[in-house]
């Protein structure tokens, strides 16, 4: 690598840090990506769906309020739906997804489940 081309890295990669940015290519998109409160899960091959707290705890009640949950489904069989007051977000069963919702929760009950196979893939969590 000549100096010129140090030089020019060195200059951009200190722009970046200047305006708060990582180097690091995909890193700010990865840290906005990591930032959520809740996790909804569909396992590709087992028939399980969970709701979880960011801290991987079981998700059984949360204060109302605005939550960035990320949804992991990377099947092709299953799907994530959230149902509730005023929410009914879902992803799509041939899909394959992982992406963040921001959702407003009101004090209720919610359901998540997946639309195929409800009878037994589903969940529950109050809104108090």
């Amino acid at each position: 690598m000549t100096r010129r081309q140090i030089s020019v890295r060195c200059g951009a990669a200190s722009a970046l840090l200047g305006l708060g940015l990582a180097a690091v290519p995909g890193a700010v998109a990865g840290e906005a990506k990591a930032n959520y409160a809740l996790k909804g899960e569909v396992y590709p091959v087992a028939f399980k769906i969970q709701m979880k707290k960011a801290s991987g705890v079981k998700l059984v009640s949360v204060k109302r309020g605005t939550y960035r949950i990320k949804v992991e489904d990377p099947s092709t069989i299953h799907n994530f739906r959230l149902r509730g007051p005023g929410v009914n977000k879902a992803t799509s069963v041939a899909g394959k997804t992982e992406k963040i919702w921001t959702v407003t929760l009101k004090k209720g009950s919610y359901t998540f489940v997946c639309d195929p196979h409800a009878s037994t893939m589903h969940g529950a969590f109050k809104v108090t």
